[in-house]
């Protein structure tokens, strides 16, 4: 029987016997765009319907703002940057999350700027003017950015707009560069007119920063009290990964299905940028889906902290658990 037919079966014997299925209420990290195509391929293809689960899913405002969210308990499980996470946590220890599984093993983290504007290198920023959402990650990372390469991080002038008018106003000159996931600002600039090569990025990765990126995240309360809720929900998940990076054209489908406003061509080189990039890794291919390593993890930690100047490091164990993801098998990446 064909997986579609047998979905539809599943269902119905489902609806039939009576059998309620568990509401999840799961956030994204921003709007619907194509390298969040995995969670609405698990939605709409009822991956997560068969894993037992009633989920609902909505567009975010960020990953400060997601985490937020989930932490005081208006979503169940998120999907946002695991650094956010990270600060969040030591700032806020009685509601801490943890991340359940790494969808960016690469961080895009990023400072997009355009060519002719003589920004070539990090230090070239220094008493520029930079644009973002307050909430934007990569905004939010800048002080590590800046420590890590050697300049002071308040010796920029962030001005603060809607993600909407981001690349505008760097196009119409009132900002020098912004922050930002690099497939983003890269792919909405070029919808603008921009040639590529007149983009210049400044990927946090390539300047001393090997962090992770966002992750699937939810409270411990969560596992300890639900661990099935969460385990289904990454087997489904998991399924629509391996999906995603298939078939990208179709994965986009339900992302419009979601937003019909979106414009299908921009969002799967979106999307094939992301995978290219930051979800099919050297490390993805070797440890699959959602996996860390524990030394680089630590790493990290140790970088945020130093950067976002925390108190403490928190434990890698306090930060992410693999102990929720399908088996290897089931997610290393089909060659």
């Amino acid at each position: 029987m064909k997986r579609g037919r047998m979905v539809g079966v599943i269902l119905v014997i489902v609806g039939c016997l009576g059998l309620a299925q568990i509401p999840v209420k799961f956030t994204l990290d921003w709007a619907y765009q194509g390298p969040q195509a995995p969670f609405l391929v698990a939605l709409y293809k009822g991956y997560f319907a068969e894993e037992g689960l009633d989920v609902t899913i909505d567009r975010g405002y960020g990953s400060a703002d997601a985490v937020t969210k989930i932490a005081t308990g208006v979503y169940d499980i998120g999907f946002a940057d695991i650094n956010s996470m990270i600060e969040f946590n030591v700032r806020n220890p009685e509601r801490a999350l943890i991340a359940v599984a790494i969808v960016y093993d690469f961080a895009p983290f990023s400072i997009v700027t355009l060519r002719g504007r003589g920004i070539e290198k990090p230090q070239d920023l220094v008493g520029r003017t930079l644009g973002a959402p307050a909430g934007d990650a990569s905004r939010r990372l800048f002080p590590v950015f800046a420590k890590v390469t050697g300049f002071d991080p308040t010796a920029v002038n962030w001005v603060t707009m809607e993600a909407a008018l981001r690349e505008r106003l760097l196009v119409l000159g009132q900002v020098d560069a912004i922050s930002a996931h690099f497939f983003t600002a890269v792919i909405n600039l070029k919808a603008m007119g921009v040639q590529e090569e007149d983009i210049v990025v400044l990927l946090y990765a390539e300047h001393g920063l090997d962090l992770y990126g966002n992750a699937v995240m939810c409270s411990p309360k969560l596992l300890e009290e639900r661990p099935e809720v969460v385990r289904a929900f990454l087997r489904a998940l998991t399924r629509a990964w391996h999906d995603t990076l298939a078939d990208p054209e179709g994965a986009v489908v339900y992302v419009k299905q979601r937003d019909p406003l979106i414009d299908p061509a921009v969002e799967v080189e979106r999307l094939r940028l992301a995978i290219q990039v930051c979800m099919l890794t050297p490390d993805v291919l070797e440890r699959g889906f959602g996996d860390v390593r524990s030394e680089r993890l630590i790493r990290a930690i140790a970088l945020v902290a130093e950067g976002f100047g925390l108190p403490y490091a928190p434990k890698a164990e306090e930060v992410f658990t693999g102990e929720f993801l399908p088996p290897l098998a089931e997610r290393l990446p089909k060659r």
